[in-house]
């Protein structure tokens, strides 16, 4: 079976965890497209260079989810050749057998147009932000103001900006507890499974 759901979203609304449940409840692989950006943004020097010898092993840096590497995610997440370099990774594991489950930023858009499933999971920058400071800590403004600069980065940027799929599910998880985000997700997931 060849199956794909796409969760795209802006940073901290809850994809990563709900793909995550997502991928082990449906028995789907799961890719987090957001560590690939912030592999190769760790990884410093050429972006272009570092996205095109990625390695598996890059994936597992244990910096991956620190504020630095998101700021560097989406920093080189804009640079055109970046994102062409890593393309071809993510449809691979997309249309791989056996079904597969992808967040990020653009994958209903651009990376996987013809998924099975699109969501788009979202909150207000309030509600995220006050998740990434529960995450990672630090001056609670000061990552309200990161997550809207952020917001407007990835919002604006020429290549791939994001934005939901024509026909993607818009799942709002402001006000909803985790087991109820990832739910709704499901029910919807499988309405479309075959």
């Amino acid at each position: 079976m060849i199956f794909t759901v796409a969760v795209d979203g802006p940073a901290a609304a809850g994809k990563g965890t709900i793909s995550r449940a997502l991928a082990d409840r449906f028995g789907l692989a799961h890719l987090d497209t957001g560590l690939l950006y912030r592999a190769v943004g760790a990884k410093g020097g050429d972006p272009v260079a570092a996205a095109r010898s990625l390695d598996p092993r890059d994936l597992a840096r244990d910096d991956l989810r620190t504020l630095a590497a998101a700021e560097a995610a989406s920093r080189v997440a804009a640079i055109p050749d970046v994102r062409a370099a890593l393309v071809r990774f993510q449809r691979d594991f997309a249309r791989r057998e056996g079904g597969a489950v992808l967040d990020g930023r653009d994958i209903g858009t651009v990376i996987c147009p013809e998924a099975e499933v699109k969501l788009f999971v979202t909150a207000s920058p309030e509600i995220r932000a006050h998740r990434r400071w529960l995450e990672v800590g630090g001056d609670a403004a000061q990552v309200l103001a990161e997550v809207r600069a952020r917001d407007l980065r990835d919002t604006t940027r020429t290549d791939a900006p994001l934005k939901p799929a024509e026909d993607a599910l818009t799942l709002d998880t402001s006000a909803l507890s985790i087991d109820a985000a990832v739910d709704l997700a499901a029910t919807l997931v499988s309405r479309r499974l075959p």
